[in-house]
């Protein structure tokens, strides 16, 4: 018999998302990242859940019939292997067949729960329905493979699979439930409806938000989500504070998001990656009739990637510092060209130019099958020389870590989650960039500084020789790290509730 104070680690782990199989945004590099490690650590005994969506899952997802012979499968689930490292199980499902019990699940829902879905709109039902679906199919399985005596654990990832989480409580209890929060939906909210978030934070109720923001049904399935998992966790120490005001409820344990080792090429491989990218960036403005090369100088390669959230990614301060910046090279004789590539989905591809600084518009996920560069983002990433993240709002921040876990120093802030661990791991990086990753501080009346600062920091970088900037993406590389190991006291602490 183990010691009462040894760590329990889970048998099996049901883990679930919107996002697996199917990029949105941040959380599938957040579990796709990991799944090695959870697949060596737990071999085969990982499955992830996720939405069914066809054809395009299938860019995510190969199907194997094979997987759990004889199990009875419900709601139309494929099971087969997510392909990313690691090709952990999957199983992907639709949730259609239970849209004429959705009022009896609400009220399910609210007797057991509390969780207000009277209000519900737009993609709350389908979210809802979703998580629901997944908890069945999650019970199902964990029946056809006799689990009953194991110890298991079940993931819910955001408000969109909190009924998940409810079904197995109500259903499965004798399995250990987790909740992560990536980022407050009020939190959020407040952000994205320019509202001051960070001058008036204490003076705001999140239950009251909801009402003011319209998001009632999400918050209150967010919330309830949070204060019934055996284990609630958020990902950052900012996001933390975000919950204790917003969710009424203190994390059990922040679990921030680290970057496997096995996503970058290493030796001769990276460098070999990093001059096709350079190679395929710069013949994509050669075909619009751009010579790129400038004084004999090769162009310096600058980008910026995420959600399409103008204010709250920064996009806004990336244009703006864009703009300063042309001033200064335009002046410079011995400037190279400067092209900054904004990776966002949803935005019309389009150029921005400013004398010898273009701003290009990529409006895809760059998976390797878009129309313009038919290559993937960690691959491009290779090729830059500088990435900018100088957020308004960010949770974690995975897009800064995965900059230099590839070797490109950063800029972001000190509203991203990410910002606040650098700059708490190394207090130089809040003074510029000789360290790799520069933290600017932001609040919510600095905006023109913060468009300086990264003016400032940019146009220095770019005066650097090539050895010396050599040495920073050095710097940059020994900052990233792997997080894993807070995962594992996370399965603990639920597994101990039970």
């Amino acid at each position: 018999m183990k010691k009462t104070n040894e760590p329990v680690q889970p048998d099996y782990i049901f883990e679930t998302s919107w996002e697996v199989c199917n990029h949105v945004g941040g959380i599938y590099t957040v579990l796709s990242t990991r799944a090695a490690t959870m697949q060596e650590e737990h071999p085969d005994k990982v499955v992830f859940f996720g939405p069914d969506w066809g054809e395009h899952s299938d860019i995510y997802f190969a199907e194997d019939q094979s997987l759990f012979p004889g199990w009875e499968r419900i709601h139309n689930a494929r099971v087969g292997r997510w392909k990313v490292p690691g090709t952990p199980l999957a199983i992907l499902l639709r949730w259609e067949g239970i849209a004429a019990q959705k009022d009896s699940i609400y009220g399910w829902a609210w007797e057991k729960f509390q969780v207000q879905s009277h209000a519900a709109y737009g993609d709350y039902d389908e979210s809802s329905l979703f998580g629901y679906a997944a908890g069945q199919v999650m019970e199902s399985l964990y029946h056809y493979m006799h689990l009953e005596d194991k110890n298991v654990v079940m993931h819910s990832n955001e408000w969109q699979t909190a009924f998940a989480l409810f079904y197995i409580k109500d259903h499965c209890p004798k399995i250990g439930t987790l909740f992560t929060t990536h980022a407050t939906s009020i939190g959020r909210s407040i952000a994205g409806n320019h509202k001051p978030l960070y001058d008036q934070f204490k003076n705001y109720n999140g239950d009251q938000m909801a009402c003011e923001l319209n998001m009632v049904s999400k918050h209150s399935a967010e919330k309830q989500a949070a204060h019934h998992a055996d284990c609630f966790t958020t990902v950052s120490d900012l996001t933390a504070r975000e919950c204790r005001q917003l969710l009424d409820k203190q994390p059990d344990i922040v679990t921030p998001n680290g970057f496997e080792p096995d996503f970058v090429p290493i030796g001769k491989d990276y460098t070999t990656q990093r001059k096709i990218s350079k190679q395929i960036l710069l013949r994509s403005q050669k075909a619009d009739g751009k010579d790129a090369v400038v004084a004999g100088q090769p162009p310096f390669l600058l980008c910026i990637s995420g959600r399409h959230e103008w204010k709250n990614k920064g996009l806004d301060v990336f244009v703006d510092s864009m703009r300063m910046l042309s001033d200064k090279v335009n002046s410079d004789v011995f400037a190279p060209r400067v092209l900054a590539f904004v990776f966002v989905p949803y935005l019309e591809h389009s150029t921005l130019e400013m004398g010898k600084v273009t701003v290009v518009f990529i409006p895809y996920y760059l998976n390797g099958y878009d129309p313009e560069l038919g290559e993937t983002y960690y691959n491009l990433l290779c090729g830059m020389d500088l990435t900018i993240f100088p957020s308004y709002y960010e949770p974690w921040g995975y897009t800064p870590l995965e900059s230099i876990a590839f070797h490109v120093p950063t800029i972001t802030t000190s509203l991203s989650g990410f910002g606040v661990w650098a700059a708490g791991e190394n207090a130089k990086c809040l003074q510029g960039l000789a360290e790799g990753v520069y933290v600017i501080r932001r609040n919510d009346s600095n905006y023109e500084e913060v468009v300086r600062k990264v003016d400032d920091a940019v146009y220095s970088f770019m005066r650097l020789s090539g050895k010396e900037q050599d040495v920073v993406r050095k710097k940059a590389w020994k900052l990233s790290k792997h997080f894993f190991a807070y995962y594992r006291e996370a399965y603990n602490i639920a597994l101990r509730k039970k």
